[in-house]
């Protein structure tokens, strides 16, 4: 069994901790690895090694920092296939599906890195008094990254690409459910010692990073609670942090649109990954002019979302990540069924090993219900009749939470409104439409910290100005 090791200063080390805690495969209950606890010598190791680092990776030009960064996506390209299987194990995503994000996050990399060479980290602009104005943006320093387990590596790629290149130094910390991909992530780094470094471990390792004093942005996508905690311990030091937390995506389905097809779309959008992505489709609102056949279309795309181990060719749908998700998916099912909800398929604990759900589809179901106000992070679909396309948008917007949208219709008027809707990213007819253009900011209790694009490097840089007087100003004695 594989014993995992902190990385710090370009160096494989063991933690100061005693505590360890085991992995376990989701599909099979099996332990696979074991790693550290955490704790705050940890962290003040990685984070002491990444301010040291700093300096002199910020003196690097930028073109040498973004070939360091592209010899790395390289590197990460050439082992998709043995980072998804990795990813299999930890958290139970089917290896197809992992490899084709893994390459996804891999392109992004890449382009986040790239888009360095084009970004003005220094632009002069002239007055019109004849003086000039040179704006610089800075590096913030040492930075932290604390990513979920649900997109391993993906996750931690779409952070590091603007923060490194910007001329940060950073310090990760994993979720404590999937630290085998992270740590092989690491293996393949070609950075100079410090400037990336993994602290693995739980709460005992993320809590000291997020409070270290040293640290000047924290980047944390995961749970509202713990981004509630961040976001007010970062205020309290002024240190800046990007939030993505929770999401409870609405997606709203027009009387005009084919609901064989857009069945299909959103059986997809609910189910990929067994629902656990903060984008999943949790809310469906569906005109009632299409409302039965669109309901009968999603719950025979349930039925061919087959269970299994991920490893193997046939599976669509693997495990949920451990026990706990499971029992948080049951409640939200077992609560709306007591309220009055029709299962039309799934809804039950499968008798086998591994933490296993199916494709679930939910009628007669209403706000009273936790499936329809909490995050569920399951492969649940709830769908609830709406009797025109304006109180689909209504019910859409009603949430707490405000991270994405999906909008299927054929209306051009009807797509515009769609803009109403409060998320961070609303797609039309296309979910997870776009590319690496994407800038957006969560609202509600789905976070803040606009991210993306430019808004990235904005985030990773403090902008300060340079004012030159004419030159026949006077100088000072």
């Amino acid at each position: 069994m594989k014993t995992l090791q902190n990385s710090i200063g370009g160096k494989w080390e063991n933690s100061r901790s005693a505590s360890t805690h085991d992995l376990v495969n989701p599909a099979t209950e099996e332990v696979i690895a074991r790693y550290p606890g955490g704790s705050p010598d940890d962290v003040d190791r990685a984070v002491d090694a990444a301010v040291a680092a700093q300096p002199g990776w910020a003196e690097l030009p930028v073109a040498k920092r973004v070939e360091y960064l592209t010899r790395w996506a390289a590197e990460i390209a050439a082992h998709a296939e043995e980072l998804a299987a990795l990813e299999c194990q930890e958290m139970g995503k089917p290896v197809a599906l992992g490899r084709t994000f893994i390459d996804g996050g891999v392109q992004g990399f890449r382009a986040a890195a790239e888009e360095a060479l084009t970004y003005p980290f220094s632009e002069t602009l002239p007055g019109a008094d004849g003086g000039a104005t040179t704006i610089l943006r800075h590096p913030l320093g040492a930075t932290a990254v604390i990513t979920p387990w649900n997109f391993p590596v993906p996750m931690v790629l779409g952070a590091l690409g603007p923060l490194l290149a910007s001329g940060n130094t950073v310090v990760v910390k994993p979720s404590e459910r999937s630290p085998l991909s992270i740590a092989r992530l690491f293996e393949l780094s070609p950075l100079p010692a410090g400037v990336v470094n993994l602290v693995l471990g739980d709460a005992r390792a993320g809590a000291p990073l997020v409070e270290h004093d040293r640290i000047r942005l924290v980047h944390f996508t995961g749970s509202v609670e713990a981004g509630r905690r961040i976001g007010a311990g970062t205020g309290g030091r002024l240190c800046r942090s990007i939030l993505e937390l929770g999401g409870k995506d609405p997606v709203v389905v027009d009387a005009d649109v084919d609901p064989v097809a857009t069945a299909a779309a959103v059986a997809f959008g609910a189910f990929v990954n067994t629902g656990q992505i903060c984008t999943s489709m949790e809310r469906i609102y569906v005109h009632r002019d299409i409302a039965e056949a669109f309901v009968d279309a999603l719950v025979d795309a349930a039925s061919t979302y087959a269970l299994g181990d991920g490893h193997d060719a046939g599976t669509v749908l693997g495990p949920l990540v451990d026990a706990r998700q499971r029992d948080i998916v049951h409640r939200h099912v077992t609560d709306a069924i007591e309220r009055g909800a029709r299962v039309r398929i799934g809804g039950e604990i499968p008798e086998r090993k591994g933490f296993f759900y199916p494709a679930t589809v939910l009628t007669d179901v209403d706000d009273s219900m936790l499936v329809m106000t909490e995050e569920t992070f399951g492969p649940i679909a709830p769908v609830v009749v709406v009797s025109s396309f304006e109180e689909a948008l209504e019910r859409a917007s009603s949430s707490r939470f405000a991270l994405g949208a999906t909008v299927y219709t054929r209306s051009a008027e009807h797509a515009a409104a769609a803009a109403a809707i409060p998320a961070g990213v609303t797609w039309i007819n296309q979910w997870q439409g776009g590319g690496p253009e994407r800038l957006y900011e969560p609202a509600g209790d789905s976070g803040m910290g606009a991210t993306g694009a430019r808004a990235a490097y904005d985030a990773a840089t403090r902008p300060a100005t340079i004012h030159m007087a004419p030159a026949a100003a006077p100088a000072l004695s």
